[in-house]
């Protein structure tokens, strides 16, 4: 006869999460600090000649002033009017293109700030995500684009150029080569590793490949959407080599725990716990060797690299086929 084990009481998931933020982090590296936010809420700075950065701390977007207008980039909700209001503090013309880098509400949620009356630029699929989900605040793009589209404003050239699916299936670079600034929102994340289980890419290939790409880009300065500063191409060689360093360990570790000790414990007749524990002992073998080496490097590294561990180890094995103990049977 089988037995049946009974669990009782609670599970305590809500005190293990309360223990986890209570424990000390490590301190945040001088390569991740950027400037303080001042009363009004927001930083803004121009980077370039007639092309502004706005952030708040932890959200960015970008606008561009020409000689007929404003060309505006997303509307992050954290932002919202502030936007407006930034803009006004830097010019009285009117806004003439509203850009959308992808479909994500956290970066594009206030679109509606924006004037209804003005051509909005996004890619062919975040015209079809945005027209599914039929959000008020988040209206579909009128000029859509595949590969490439060019948008000539006055004495302002921006650029869009799709890659392929990467953090989202849509997101975009925007260029201004003659200004040397790039935009690419959700995957370079200057100063910081990339946000929990690698900013929840849809596409990790993908994403991993674009780092090479933008580097292709002539730009002094990258508008990531995230965190505290402007990017630089170094910014990008060193989170190139944080992925790179992730994706080695986190293959090295699918074939290297030992799936008998880490299934001791474990009711195998869960078939849920056996691939948890199996994962987690994989992610955690990969964050506790990569973790001291990036640290002191990049900000959040003692965070986020134990859940970018998981996303990386899962796209391993599921894209790339490096299945550990449960590759092919001979």
């Amino acid at each position: 006869m089988p037995t049946t084990t009974h669990v009782t009481g609670s599970p305590g998931f809500s005190a293990e999460a309360r223990r986890r933020r209570e424990l000390p982090t490590a301190p945040v590296p001088e390569i991740a600090k950027g400037p303080q936010v001042p009363d009004t809420g927001y930083i803004l700075d121009e980077i370039a000649d007639g092309v502004f950065w706005l952030s708040d701390g932890q959200y960015q977007n970008m606008f561009v002033v020409h000689d007929e207008g404003v060309i505006a980039v997303d509307a992050p909700p954290t932002l919202g009017h502030d936007i407006l209001r930034a803009i006004k503090r830097v010019t009285s013309r009117p806004i003439t293109h509203v850009i959308y880098s992808h479909e994500h509400s956290d970066h594009v949620g206030a679109m509606s700030i924006y004037p209804g009356d003005v051509p909005r630029y996004g890619h062919s699929i975040v015209a079809q995500r945005l027209r599914s989900l039929g959000d008020p605040d988040r209206p579909v793009p009128t000029e859509v684009f595949d590969d490439t589209l060019t948008i000539e404003a006055g004495d302002h050239t921006v650029r869009l150029d799709y890659p392929g699916p990467n953090h989202s299936e849509g997101n975009s670079l925007i260029h201004l080569a003659n200004q040397r600034v790039l935009m690419l929102v959700d995957v370079i994340f200057p100063g910081w590793v990339p946000f929990s289980n690698l900013a929840l890419s849809a596409n990790v290939p993908g994403y991993v490949a674009l780092h090479d790409q933008v580097l292709a880009y002539d730009f002094d300065l990258l508008v990531g959407g995230h965190v505290t500063r402007p990017g630089t191409p170094e910014d990008v060689r060193v989170q190139l080599e944080y992925m790179t360093d992730l994706r080695a360990t986190a293959e090295a570790a699918l074939s290297s725990v030992d799936l008998r000790e880490i299934m001791a414990p474990v009711d195998t007749g869960n078939a849920w716990a056996v691939f948890r524990a199996y994962l987690d002992a994989v992610a955690a073998r990969t964050a506790d060797e990569l973790v001291p080496r990036w640290r002191d490097r990049l900000g959040g590294a003692d965070v986020f690299t134990l859940p970018n561990a998981w996303a990386m180890a899962e796209s391993l094995r599921l894209d790339l086929n490096s299945l550990g103990p449960f590759g092919t049977k001979a």
